[in-house]
């Protein structure tokens, strides 16, 4: 559940540093032409495009729809994918094509991009190169369209596929004031991810003459929280979907709300030392921080845990602090109304039924990849994935469903730029999973077994940035 690179990055900045244009120009193509076979060359029908039910677009014919060109163009924000992958991971180029901009009817106005101050916006890119398929992605955390375009978009485009992702409806730490009832923000998310790919798909259509052959959903965070909900909602929409860490909700547990008060209780005693800190340390591993992830607890202490803890309670359960918004920030135990002091099971059964309407079931309809790193300290892999996918054996859907446990990982691979001996990044597992989803989808190939996927001893971060495999001597099967 990425939340923003900072509370100043609300504040947009639209210009680019002129060392970073600079680059971004020089790896830009000069010229872009369509290859063989394409329908109608670059940027074909361009002006008939229409993307069904937008209030508002824009299309552009660009020589780079990856971020090699749309840094300096202004077709993306590099504030919102700031943060979200490691320094090092390349940046593929070579990719003309369309990009419409836009937004559907809303009534918040959370997301400033474009200067629009309205919510609902959408980036769909139509490369001229087309292999035939589409790729839909949700934000993570609570960050607008282009936060994908990094991770995500820049590779799939790469790959022949027409991108679309949506600001999931309503941005920024206080998402929360979004909708009328407790719960709404988050069940916007799904709706609005659905709105996209029925307008993508169409969208696609126009454009090359014929619907994409397959249509794929991904994210990360809470992103894969709406692959999972999608696939288990909406599967007629799709052929498939890869689950990058995604939120786990449960009206029973567990969720955030559980664990994270633990954090935010026991972390202050842990970090002070002395007699209380083993018991602390104890109470921390019990609520689902993995052992071995102690190093990462002072970053999400002051980056993640109060915030997120306070801004989700807020948007769940706005009763528990009053008339006060999204509690008192790293207040301790004892105060009055305090995040640190949050039992879920303790409140109302309104606080449960809120989160009923946004809740899992594992009743996927659709093959779906999911994968997390076992040293996720934001959403402890214990506490989500390794629930989730109970979920989906239980509910009898295991053969369409393959779960990657990945050793070494954690929720924000820029933290692989901290930790290089500690960490590995998720993205080259991301990717391979897709690539296993692809198999999966166009030729039967049934990805590996459900497994943990250790980190491989002995190999070096520049090697862990470009491969990650699912299979080998190094894993260890998991049932799935």
């Amino acid at each position: 559940m990425r939340l923003s690179s900072s509370s100043t990055s609300r504040i947009r900045q639209r210009s680019v540093p002129s060392a970073l244009a600079l680059v971004a120009l020089l790896l830009t193509p000069a010229a872009a032409t369509a290859a063989p076979g394409d329908p109608g060359g670059h940027c074909a029908h361009l002006a008939r495009v229409r993307v069904p039910g937008a209030e508002r677009q824009q299309s552009a014919c660009l020589d780079e729809l990856t971020t090699a060109g749309t840094v300096a163009s202004g077709h993306t924000d590099p504030a919102d994918w700031a943060g979200l992958t490691p320094e090092g991971l390349a940046v593929p180029s070579g990719v003309p094509g369309i990009q419409i901009d836009g937004y559907f009817p809303d009534t918040s106005t959370t997301n400033t991009n474009h200067g629009w101050r309205h919510d609902a916006q959408f980036v769909i890119r139509l490369p001229d190169s087309w292999n035939g398929g589409l790729v839909v992605a949700g934000t993570p955390g609570n960050r607008e369209q282009y936060a994908n375009d990094r991770a995500i978009g820049d590779w799939v485009l790469s790959r022949g596929y027409a991108y679309a992702a949506t600001d999931k409806g309503n941005t920024g730490p206080a998402f929360y004031r979004d909708g009328k009832a407790p719960g709404d923000a988050i069940a916007e998310w799904n709706d609005r991810l659905t709105q996209l790919t029925r307008a993508a798909r169409a969208t696609v259509t126009q454009r090359y003459r014929r619907p994409p052959s397959r249509t794929l959903v991904t994210g990360m965070s809470n992103g894969g929280y709406l692959v999972r909900w999608q696939l288990e909602n909406h599967p007629e929409l799709y052929d498939g979907g890869v689950d990058w860490e995604g939120t786990l909700w449960r009206s029973d547990g567990p969720t955030l709300l559980g664990f994270l008060p633990q954090a935010l209780r026991h972390y202050p005693v842990y970090a002070a030392g002395g007699g209380g800190a083993r018991q602390a340390r104890e109470a921390l591993h019990a609520a689902g921080f993995p052992a071995g992830s102690e190093f990462l607890w002072p970053y999400h202490y002051q980056v993640y845990w109060d915030l997120t803890q306070r801004i989700y309670r807020e948007e769940l359960d706005p009763g528990f602090d009053g008339a006060a918004e999204a509690g008192t920030p790293y207040c301790p135990t004892g105060t009055p109304a305090c995040d640190t002091d949050y039992d879920y099971a303790a409140r109302p059964d309104e606080v449960r039924q809120a989160v009923e309407r946004i809740a899992l079931t594992g009743r996927i309809g659709r093959p779906l990849i999911t994968l997390q790193g076992t040293l996720d300290v934001l959403l402890p892999i214990s506490q989500d994935s390794d629930v989730y996918a109970r979920m989906v054996r239980e509910a009898g859907r295991g053969r369409l469903y393959r779960y990657y446990r990945i050793e070494g990982g954690t929720h924000t691979d820029s933290l692989v730029d901290m930790f290089p001996d500690r960490l590995r990044p998720l993205t080259p597992c991301h990717r391979t999973a897709f690539t296993a989803l692809e198999s999966w989808l166009a030729a039967g190939h049934r990805p590996p077994p459900s497994r943990t996927v250790a980190l491989p001893a002995g190999v070096d971060a520049a090697t862990l940035l470009n491969h990650c495999s699912l299979e080998g001597r190094d894993s260890t099967r998991q049932p799935g």
